[in-house]
């Protein structure tokens, strides 16, 4: 029984017709990628068609031999490239082929930087990887049938904006597409080229990639007889990279698998690949990255181990077995305890699932652990992109607080650079013998922080601070109370508390000077009366005439900044103002009369609050106030 044909030609979708412009005008300088993405397309549809069977055994018994093969026929310039997997129905491929369901050509559009060779690298990254087919062809062919179906499909475009598609029949089940080559990509109807990009970027696909074993010319009639025989061979290694022992691995071979489990073509910093057998049976093979991916904060991300359970694959992107501040980590998890008919609802009910979470991120912090201890370069490098994740980690991982904080890094008043390179380790082994805390700042940029007057009495003591400028920082100090046992102290909160560090002598001279200035911090007072909730001398300032301090239990600056961001609601607080009474302009103000008194005043509030990187809440009166003061200086 034939099928209707019901044909129909269909516009891509907007996305896809800019995608197709620049596959087929732009990128030239790696045209190979669309072979390594073809390839990897159908080893995906094999590992989709043995999961499918797991619940319906039927689906394989028509051709119970996977396989990926690559036919050419040079003179008519055609390249096959044809898989026995899952296939798909019309719905499917008009879904798969015409649109892109997610915003990764939006994003991969706007990621170009006009370098064709880096350009390259990004295809695969974005869910866009069968269009890379148009690099070399000017027309495109697939054939499909999906397993369990009986009718099969038709897709042809020339990229040009429209695709036709209709029903047909005598498909076999899986995916055929056809490319008709362009001429100055003949090439890739050369059996030894296509071989050898296969071996290059496809090797460890744990599916045989198959080809036409070539013969040369036969010398008599016999042997010219024999060579008709059509002959299949299997050029890739086709055995799965993780389920080989490490001696029989080089590092080329790890790097090369990481490009086909991950859409990164950057080289990984490294990797951990275990076998493991006793109370929990599994091999795992993890890799951290060197870049960060581009949706590394978009909720939606995909994330997590490609899983299988006995060999079988299960899933791309299971989740459960890493905690979301190492999202950022790729890698395969191979399962001997996990029952085969697993779905993602039963792997967050499974008590085995939460066995392998705690060994694999453990695994996965000794790794970083090493990095850091073994190859600071490389840490650097990781920290670089990743660090921002990472102070997730404390919050996030309770279990694992004092190995994952201890692979925090910050920067200090002890270089003053910006890089961010301090442990808390090596914090506390320059600490000073009496110390008995951690000191840190944060603010909203590290000029802001680095330029504080609240560092003023720590740089002349000679106590390190560490020095907190990222947006998650102060939310980060909210979950971290302690390291090794040595607490730490927000040095902008609160009454200053230095311990043993605090001279006896200092402690007895601000009781008298706050004494002294009972009067000049009333009239401040009264001044600021709704904008401080409280002034009083400083025991902070050594250089500046006045600071703003948040209450022990209030909200710093950055993070109502990040909560306000997030649409929140922010409780109102007002700061408590310090006041250095040895500064001139504190002596010059005590002398003022109302008016000037007043404005000074003000100025000085405005410009703590500047310190602090919030601007005045009327700058124009700030300014005004600003400009009248000079003015007077001017015609003394």
């Amino acid at each position: 029984m034939t099928i209707e044909a019901k044909e129909e030609t269909l516009g891509f979708q907007t996305e896809v017709k800019q995608l197709l412009h620049l596959m087929i005008h732009s990128l030239y300088s790696h045209p190979e990628v669309f072979l390594r993405e073809l390839v990897s397309n159908a080893s995906d549809a094999a590992d989709k068609l043995r999961f499918a069977t797991l619940h319906d055994s039927k689906l394989m018994e028509e051709d119970p031999e996977l396989a990926i093969r690559i036919t050419t026929d040079k003179e008519a310039s055609l390249l096959t490239i044809e898989d026995n997997g899952i296939g798909m129905n019309r719905d499917e491929v008009i879904e798969n082929l015409g649109t892109i369901a997610r915003s990764g050509t939006a994003e991969f559009l706007q990621k170009l930087t006009g370098d064709q060779k880096k350009d390259s690298h990004l295809i695969g990254q974005f869910g866009v990887g069968f269009y890379s087919a148009f690099i070399v062809a000017d027309k495109v062919i697939v054939e499909t049938r999906k397993a369990g179906e009986t009718g099969g499909v038709y897709w042809e475009s020339e990229g040009t904006g429209e695709f036709i598609v209709k029903n047909t029949d005598n498909v076999q089940r899986g995916t055929k597409i056809t490319l008709h080559l362009k001429k100055e990509h003949i090439n890739f109807t050369d059996g030894w080229h296509l071989r050898s990009v296969v071996r290059k970027y496809s090797d460890h696909i744990s599916l045989p990639v198959m080809m036409l074993k070539e013969t040369h010319e036969a010398e008599d009639d016999k042997e010219q007889e024999k060579s008709q025989v059509i002959e299949w061979e299997t050029i890739n290694t086709a055995k799965a990279l993780w389920t080989c022992s490490k001696s029989e691995l080089k590092d080329e071979d790890y790097k090369e698998f990481y490009k086909h489990l991950s859409p990164d073509m950057s080289e990984p910093l490294k990797w951990s690949h275990n076998k493991v057998e006793g109370k929990l049976d599994y091999t795992s093979l993890l890799y951290i990255p060197s870049k960060a991916p581009f949706d590394m904060y978009n909720p939606e991300m995909q994330r997590g181990l490609k899983l299988y359970i006995q060999r079988v694959y299960i899933m791309d992107d299971a989740k459960q077995f890493l905690p979301m501040y190492l999202r950022f980590v790729k890698g395969v998890l191979d399962s001997n305890d996990l029952p085969l008919n697993i779905s993602r609802e039963l792997l967050q009910k499974n008590a085995q699932v939460n066995s392998l979470k705690s060994v694999i991120t453990k695994r996965v912090l000794d790794m970083l652990d090493k990095m850091a201890k073994k190859e600071p370069e490389n840490y650097q490098k990781f920290w670089e992109a990743f660090g921002q994740v990472m102070k997730e980690g404390p919050a996030e991982d309770f279990a694992n607080r004092e190995q994952a904080a201890s692979l925090l890094r910050f920067s200090s008043t002890h270089t003053g650079e910006k890089t961010q390179n301090i442990s808390l380790d090596a914090y506390i082994e320059r600490m000073k013998p009496e110390q008995e805390k951690i000191y840190y700042l944060c603010a909203q940029s590290h000029s802001a922080v680095a330029n504080s007057p609240h560092l003023e009495v720590f740089r002349k003591k000679g106590i390190e601070v560490l020095l907190m400028s990222d947006r998650i920082d102060e939310w980060l100090m909210s979950h971290m109370h302690e390291f090794k046992e040595k607490q730490f102290e927000d040095i902008s909160k609160g009454t200053l508390d230095l311990g043993k560090l605090a001279d006896t002598e200092d402690k007895e001279k601000k009781e008298t000077v706050s004494k002294e200035k009972e009067a000049l911090i009333k009239r401040i007072k009264e001044t600021l009366k709704g904008r401080v909730e409280e002034v009083r001398v400083t025991d902070r300032l050594t250089e500046s005439p006045a600071c703003l301090v948040t209450g022990q239990h209030d909200l710093g600056e950055q993070m109502r900044q990040m909560l306000k961001a997030a649409g929140q609601e922010v409780p109102e607080s007002h700061p408590i103002m310090e006041i250095n009474p040895s500064h001139p302009l504190i002596l010059r103000l005590e002398k003022e009369d109302s008016e000037h008194f007043d404005d000074l005043t003000r100025i000085l509030f405005e410009q703590a609050q500047l310190a602090n990187g919030k601007l005045p809440e009327d700058s124009g009166e700030y300014v005004q106030r600003m400009n009248k003061l000079l003015m007077e200086l001017l015609s003394d």
